[in-house]
């Protein structure tokens, strides 16, 4: 039976290539991908890609998933509290499934609670250490490097980290 991936992005705003590149590279493996996010239609990317929404995160049956997929971006930004995205990465985790986020997206599995004492990353810059700042504070143990893996949780940087992110994930499904 064929691997199925659920990447979950913000309706206005997600980052194009961390959604658009591994998921390419899942789809390439063999990888179902499916796509969800706070409603359906039209997904908007940051750089004006477009991406049809499968099901809302709240309608998503986490348990028909190996994996789950959070993409960052501006919108995403907007979504760190959603408590259907935290529940979702818990979920996911509880479950035994990948769990994986790129860019900000880290932050949602870190307010999750599912960081605590695992090794991460995500995106931050010269003047923005925020995010870093919420992963040390939900007990994560954070790493300066484009992707990181933990038993079944990839944290990867940002857009830089896409390629690297979409094969460790291939990786870890085909596991």
């Amino acid at each position: 039976m064929a691997k199925k991936a659920l990447f979950v992005i913000a309706f206005r705003g997600f980052k194009d290539p961390e959604y658009f590149i591994p998921k390419g590279i899942l789809e390439s493996a063999g990888v179902k991908v499916f796509t969800a996010s706070t409603e359906k239609g039209t997904a908007l990317g940051d750089d004006g890609g477009q991406a049809e929404v499968d099901f809302t995160i709240d309608e998503s049956k986490i348990s028909d998933f190996d994996a789950i997929a959070f993409v960052g971006g501006p919108g995403m930004s907007l979504n760190l509290d959603n408590e259907n995205f935290q529940k979702a990465a818990k979920e996911a985790f509880e479950k035994g499934k990948i769990v994986s986020a790129i860019c900000i997206a880290p932050v949602v599995l870190a307010k999750s609670g599912i960081l605590k004492g695992r090794k991460a990353t995500v995106w931050s810059a010269p003047m923005n250490k925020q995010a870093v700042k919420i992963l040390k504070e939900n007990g994560a143990d954070y790493e300066e490097k484009k992707v990181v893996e933990d038993g079944s949780v990839v944290t990867a940087c940002g857009p830089s980290a896409a390629e690297d992110f979409g094969k460790a994930l291939v990786r870890k499904i085909k596991d």
